[in-house]
């Protein structure tokens, strides 16, 4: 940044500051006119840590400093106008309120500088979630879509759940899906499912063929060798959904997934999958089979998908958050409307923040292309 430009932000800064910076500066001298119109028996010097005390609540450590640097001078200048210099007690005075003001400058310091980690951290994960996560566009063909995630960790924007759409021949098709666990770990498995989702989604026709390939995957990764305590514990539910341009219909395969709503005339239709699979990863448990669902999609109709993270999310007092119930009254929504409304109720059920990540995606067919 050049020097002229330094000097500007300083400024302007100082702009922004100057009116609370004008409350300790205002109880010094109001601490300190006080001091001098008492007896010198009745000090009021120490009263004047409170200045750099509340200083750092709102300014940089350099003013913090600053503020400090004032009360010790008046504290100085009201004893050297006395004479008191050499007293006990205002010696004890001024050491009290050096030492405070150094401690508090510090502090704020340490924070800030905290603070700035934190941002730091917060750009790395939007960076990660830009190429893991890819926002889904406004419109896939004849969808009008809208999408948003929660991330349970308050220093992360991302974590274990997943959602991706890709444009085939016939139509889109869409993944939602929820890893076990969170942070770090959930982030590379939803990134190694996402991949094997967009590299296979355009070449697999059939969503059980697509499926199965999915399945040898998840199980490819757990059987890699890794130094995490919790190797082979990872599993994945997921859930895939056919929409064609050409047919109001749509196809899904569960595997252990929580069902989407649909949102149609004023009512909300949970899809139950007739014969959901096991997670992704516990193929080798069994011999899974992938039943096709199909269910007419037509246009005006509103397709809810979303993580468990959602329905299990718990208010002060435990009860879980009724999803069908409330989007009842969002039926008349559009996509982009629908998902605003559930995150901020979802945030206010919970009391403003969720203990799992969790992730929505609401689509609804339009007569259009």
């Amino acid at each position: 940044m050049r020097p002229w430009r330094r000097v500007s932000h300083r400024i302007h800064s100082w702009q922004a500051s100057d009116a609370l910076l004008a409350v300790p500066l205002s109880l010094i001298a109001a601490i300190i006119v006080a001091d001098i119109l008492t007896p010198p028996h009745v000090p009021l010097g120490p009263l004047l840590i409170v200045a750099p005390a509340i200083t750092a609540s709102f300014a940089s450590p350099l003013l913090t400093a600053l503020v400090g640097l004032i009360a010790v001078g008046a504290l100085l200048g009201v004893g050297a106008g006395f004479h008191l210099l050499t007293t006990e007690s205002v010696g004890a005075q001024i050491i009290s309120l050096v030492v405070v003001s150094v401690v508090v400058t510090v502090f704020r310091y340490l924070r800030e500088r905290h603070s700035r980690e934190l941002e730091q951290v917060r750009r790395v994960s939007e960076a990660a979630q830009r190429v893991v996560l890819r926002p889904l566009p406004r419109r896939i063909g004849p969808l009008r879509v809208a999408s948003v995630y929660m991330a349970a960790q308050e220093e992360a924007l991302i974590g274990g759940d997943l959602y991706a759409a890709v444009r085939t021949s016939f139509g889109t098709r869409l993944i939602i899906g929820d890893v076990m666990g969170k942070g770090l770990t959930a982030m590379g498995d939803a990134s190694l499912l996402l991949g094997a989702f967009r590299e296979a989604a355009r070449r697999k026709a059939a969503l059980p063929e697509l499926m199965t390939y999915l399945e040898r995957s998840v199980c490819w990764n757990l059987a890699e060798p890794t130094e995490s305590t919790d190797e082979g514990e990872c599993f994945i539910t997921a859930a895939i959904i056919d929409i064609p341009d050409a047919a109001p219909q749509a196809q899904m395969v569960s595997c252990g997934h929580p069902p989407p709503l649909l949102l149609r005339e004023r009512k909300v239709v949970t899809l139950h999958a007739s014969a959901p699979a096991p997670p992704l990863g516990l193929g080798e448990l069994s011999t899974p089979e992938y039943r096709v669902d199909t269910f007419l999609l037509e246009p005006g109709d509103l397709l809810l998908l979303y993580t468990d993270g959602v329905v299990e999310a718990r208010d002060p007092r435990g009860l879980f958050y009724p999803l069908a119930a409330r989007a009842v009254s969002w039926v008349q929504d559009s996509p982009v409307a629908l998902v605003h409304h559930l995150r901020a109720d979802l945030l206010d059920h919970v009391g403003g923040r969720l203990s799992d990540d969790a992730a929505v995606v609401a689509l609804q067919r339009t007569a259009g292309p």
